[in-house]
């Protein structure tokens, strides 16, 4: 049984700054990608930022140069810090993971419950 809790979404100002954070834990053999998308009413969830197990980050366009992934793979930990923030950053934040529970078999994609962040103009 695995499971990812997000923490630290919020309300702020735009301009302001925020940092996400997810944490995996349950029976994990080993974590391979993580991400982190996000969700608004009526739309797609989209990729907001992706990072491999060896440090390769991906970002959507309009994150780029704003918000920062990062994780701690000694703790089973992904970060999103946000900064610059718009009120079009504001949505449903999901932290995602592909996760090895056993020696055998390859990985599964899990979710956090979500975390909502919002951005005032």
């Amino acid at each position: 049984q695995v499971q990812l809790v997000e923490s630290g979404g919020g309300l702020v100002q735009a301009g302001g700054s925020l940092r996400l954070s997810c944490a995996a834990s349950g029976s994990i053999f080993s974590i391979n990608d993580m991400g982190w998308y996000r969700q608004t009413p009526g739309k797609q969830r989209e990729l907001v930022a992706a990072i491999t197990s060896g440090g390769n980050t991906n970002y959507a366009d309009s994150v780029k140069g704003r918000f920062t992934i990062s994780r701690d793979s000694a703790k089973n930990m992904v970060y999103l810090q946000m900064n610059s923030l718009k009120p079009e950053d504001t949505a449903v934040y999901y932290c995602n993971a592909y996760i090895r529970v056993g020696y055998f078999g390859g990985s599964d994609g899990y979710w956090g419950q979500g975390t909502q962040v919002t951005v005032s103009s």
